[in-house]
């Protein structure tokens, strides 16, 4: 039986392409950044791109969960950070998203998003949003309005790069025939409690696009780490973790990182410990025969 390439080590923890901008393989969402603690704060991001986290991802909704109380709080939080420490704004690719109002929930219209991204740069206080990403599909808005919206944006120097986010691949294409700006970045759910963009286009869409995949709940929201996952893949992931001197966590973000699209898988965590440990997962060796293994136990059902 021919094994050539079934011992390779798939996990690629070098750095990724967003647009011409460099990241790390890890990137850090900010959906839990929320609160008055500066300096807490400060420290987070810090660690965070000391850890090569350099994708710091945001959004204006982020705010209304996570112990936080307002729409738009975690940009603030974040805005005050930078307004008081001006070098880390250097280190980073800043990255925010809009398009969620609770209660209508999606407006991606011109107006509103003009009025959505000045009101995200005064949270920031910053003159430019590096990565702007509709962060869920508007389907009454035409694609033709949005992507002209954006493309204004862009031409105004308010943002440098336009993705999507929670994005179908059918609206993905219809925004992108309507863009001048590329499309260079599509954020949406990949775990192994949701492999989803493995099969319904996204993931093989993002390698003949060239456009980065950004891979939101890499830990399935922590379900992964819990007793309720399912025994098969529970025992499985402990085995790796013994194997590779690391836990749970850190083999199922090697999982996430072992895709040849190249996934940034974004943590939320705000533990500085965790923030550390997650950097070996970059470091880690995943074969193609524990790949599969992966999935068949996350599944449970053989492949074909």
């Amino acid at each position: 039986m021919n094994t050539i390439g079934a011992d390779q080590n798939l996990v690629d923890g070098t750095p990724r392409l967003l647009g011409d901008k460099p990241v790390g393989a890890l990137g850090f969402g900010c959906w839990r950044l929320v609160g008055e603690d500066v300096a807490e704060a400060t420290t987070r991001i810090e660690t965070a791109l000391d850890c090569g986290m350099t994708l710091i991802d945001n959004a204006d909704v982020y705010g209304l969960d996570w112990g936080g109380k307002a729409f738009g709080e975690s940009e603030a939080l974040l805005g005050k950070v930078l307004a008081a420490t001006p070098n880390l704004r250097h280190r980073m690719v800043l990255a925010s998203k809009g398009s969620i109002i609770p209660g209508v929930p999606y407006v991606a219209n011109a107006a509103y998003l003009v009025s959505a991204v000045d009101a995200s740069l005064a949270r920031l206080q910053c003159e430019s949003i590096d990565l702007y990403q509709i962060h869920r599909p508007d389907m009454f808005t035409h694609p033709a309005e949005t992507a002209a919206a954006l493309d204004g944006l862009v031409q105004a120097g308010k943002i440098g790069m336009v993705g999507v986010s929670n994005y179908t691949k059918a609206q993905t294409d219809a925004l992108r025939h309507f863009l001048k700006a590329p499309l260079v970045s599509v954020q949406s759910q990949y775990s192994l409690s949701h492999l989803q963009p493995l099969r319904d286009g996204t993931l093989d869409d993002c390698m003949r696009q060239d456009t980065a995949f950004l891979a939101w709940s890499p830990l399935g929201g922590g379900s992964l780490m819990g007793p309720d996952v399912a025994p098969a893949l529970g025992q499985l992931l402990d085995a790796l973790a013994t194997r590779e001197a690391t836990d749970r966590a850190g083999i199922a973000l090697a999982f996430v990182l072992a895709h040849p699209s190249k996934p940034v898988a974004l943590l939320g965590s705000q533990s500085v410990e965790r923030m550390k440990a997650a950097q070996k997962a970059t470091e880690l060796s995943l074969t193609r025969s524990d790949i599969y293994a992966l999935i068949e136990a996350a599944e449970g059902v053989p492949l074909p």
